[in-house]
């Protein structure tokens, strides 16, 4: 018996509607664990080279982890996986909430779906029965209308996965809603359901998760809430969730403002974690088991509409906010409201937003271009434009594509501001004195993306005036302008992070108790083995983690043509223009720098100077298969 997996595999070719059910692969579950391990594995050996993303031959997957739905502190991460819109390559996302932990009751581990359904549809999973059913009166409408439709129409026992308007209309970076607040975002994985004519996905379940020792699970699983609730950072960090560090950016010079031009800002007090819960605040919202709930449900209300939210949350804050001026906290989760409902991603949104704000700046986009003025800081402009993109409608067609081919478009230098790396928009960390935390965007696999690495507070480590990014907490304390950061000694830091915060992606929790609250990896092995019978060490969990980070890099070198170094550098914005002002006022990577990075990473991750894995380094992992198929 499999302790701690449900043990089933669903696969739904929508195209001819055939539904299989077989046994979870063992050798997936030795090799790979779970989740995100899962996740990449199918994708690499079941997914044909060169497939487009949207075609039906692109294959859509949830998977869960050994720890999902354990009832251990934040055991409901479900993480998707497929070939991305937004980069050719290799794409991921997690999402907290509830869906995988039912996934799990009803009895499945993984669900791969390919084809395409003939009209519009949604699955609906009910414990062992699964259908395909018409999504009609579903489609064209908002995320949050159809989860509380389909909760009305099919029962409150339902989690349910759904798409918005964005995704139906395949913008590159549209995302998946569940939860009325929880999203799976970045890499275009809601536009590859609205490809394949899934509106949504509903699931119940009723059934239980063998446990090999379940009297020691519930005595380590108490040990461990109780561990979190006795940290020091466990009451600094619930109350305002990750927008808590707002100010802390601003200070240390780290907050995107218009489009990346600038790195602080004058009204951060306008928009913190502290002015949601002074202005927006409801209650708290948290994941599955959370003790530690991030999310913040409330109520904002502009001259221009008015929303019960969940958020926004510190990256809403600096990608929808700072980086496009909006200067009240009311606006931004405004704004994150009818992102949500549209299903978009927040991130990439912001960039694109911001980048075409820009672009009409200078004059590179015209007023009949656009269809109307726009500008910085305006809320009606940023909703006039996510709606445009929406519907791909007008200039949204364009923008719906992303920044990068948006930017490879219009050119006129547009390309030299256009905020992403190998087509995945930055988020929320301006990095041109942060090293670390540059070289950590750049060399993530799916693209720029903090969850794959964060180091900015080791980046700032070395200034006396910073401090660390847990002083917030307590206070924070500003700072004048910053040192040059230090590019040696970054490497194993960074390392260390993009093995680290994956694992959890791994294991099926929430990386937030270890990363934030300093939950010990101790307890990760011990709840694994009461879990699976299986004793491991956590080296070994991070030992996978890096096989399949390896094997992603892999994948991007199979399906995207040139793929290698080049792919790897930011936008010339963060080696060609210093930081104006604030606290990093004159800093900036010069581009030889950045080789060095690159330089640096490629060998100590045993890669060569094009950043391709090389054959020994594939064996050791375990990848001779792999190995075999690039060095044959």
């Amino acid at each position: 018996m499999l302790y701690g997996y449900a043990g089933t595999t669903l696969r739904i070719n929508l195209s001819n509607e055939n539904i299989k059910k077989e046994p979870l692969n063992e050798k997936w579950v030795e090799e790979y664990i779970g989740g995100r391990g899962f996740v990449s594995k199918i994708l690499y050996d079941e997914l044909a080279p060169k497939t487009d993303p949207f075609s039906e031959e692109n294959l859509f997957v949830i998977a869960m982890g050994p720890l999902s739905g354990c009832f251990l502190p934040a055991s409901g991460k479900t993480h998707f996986g497929t070939k991305s819109p937004a980069t050719g390559g290799y794409g991921d996302s997690n999402m907290g909430g509830h869906f995988g932990v039912t996934m799990k009751y009803a009895g499945y581990d993984v669900l791969i779906i390919n084809g395409k359904a003939k009209e519009p549809s949604y699955i609906c999973i009910d414990d062992g029965k699964i259908e395909i059913r018409s999504a009609e009166k579903y489609w064209g409408k908002g995320s949050f209308a159809v989860e509380k439709a389909m909760k009305q129409d099919l029962g409150e026992e339902f989690q349910i996965l759904t798409i918005g308007p964005a995704g139906e209309k395949l913008v590159k970076y549209a995302c998946i809603s569940h939860d009325f607040g929880r999203q799976a975002g970045r890499i275009g994985i809601g536009a590859v359901l609205g490809s394949k004519n899934i509106k949504a996905i509903a699931v119940k379940g009723t059934g239980s998760i063998p446990i090999f020792d379940a009297e020691g699970l519930l005595k380590k699983g108490k040990e461990t809430y109780d561990a979190i609730r006795k940290k020091p950072g466990f009451k600094g960090w619930t109350p305002e969730g990750t927008a808590g560090i707002t100010n802390w950016c601003n200070d240390v010079g780290a907050i995107p403002t218009r489009n990346f031009q600038k790195s602080s800002i004058e009204y951060a007090d306008q928009i913190n974690g502290k002015a949601i819960l002074d202005r927006l605040k409801i209650t708290d919202k948290g994941c599955f088991a959370c003790p530690i709930p991030c999310g913040k449900y409330g109520f904002a209300k502009t001259k221009l509409g008015e929303a019960f939210v969940e958020g926004p949350e510190y990256e809403t804050i600096a990608m929808i906010g700072s980086n496009c001026e909006l200067k009240s906290i009311e606006e931004i989760a405004y704004a994150n409201y009818v992102c949500d409902e549209l299903g978009v991603d927040t991130c990439s949104a912001g960039v694109v937003i911001s980048w075409a704000l820009e672009c009409y700046e200078k004059g590179i986009l015209t007023k009949e271009d656009i269809g109307r003025e726009i500008s910085f800081g305006d809320l009606d402009s940023i909703l006039y434009l996510l709606n445009e993109i929406s519907a791909r409608r007008g200039i949204g067609d364009l923008l719906a594509e992303g920044v990068r081919i948006a930017s490879q478009r219009l050119g006129q230098g547009s390309e030299k501001f256009a905020i992403h790396c190998k087509g995945l928009e930055w988020t929320g960390y301006e990095s041109r004195n942060a090293p670390g935390m540059m070289l950590g965007y750049i060399t993530a696999d799916i693209g720029a993306h903090h969850g794959r690495c964060w180091v900015l507070g080791n980046d700032v480590a070395g200034s006396a005036e910073a401090g660390s990014v847990h002083d917030l907490i307590s206070g924070g304390r500003k700072t004048n302008r910053l040192p040059k950061a230090k590019v040696d000694g970054v490497i194993p830091v960074v390392l260390h992070s993009q093995h680290t915060r994956p694992a959890f992606d791994i294991l099926g929790t929430c990386r937030l108790q270890y990363m934030e609250i300093g939950l010990e990896v101790d307890y990760y092995e011990e709840l694994f083995y009461c879990i699976t019978g299986r004793k491991i060490k956590w080296e070994d969990i991070i030992n996978v983690s890096e096989k399949v980070w390896n094997l992603n890099r892999c994948f991007n070198f199979r399906e995207i043509d040139g793929f290698g170094r080049s792919y790897d550098y930011p936008p010339a914005r963060f080696y060609e223009d210093p930081i104006p002002d604030g606290p990093n006022e004159g800093h900036l990577l010069k581009l030889e720098e950045i080789d060095l990075l690159l330089n640096q990473f490629y060998q100590a991750r045993g890669w060569d100077r094009n950043g391709m894995p090389q054959k020994a380094k594939l064996i050791d992992l375990g990848l001779g298969n792999v190995a075999e198929e690039f060095y044959s």
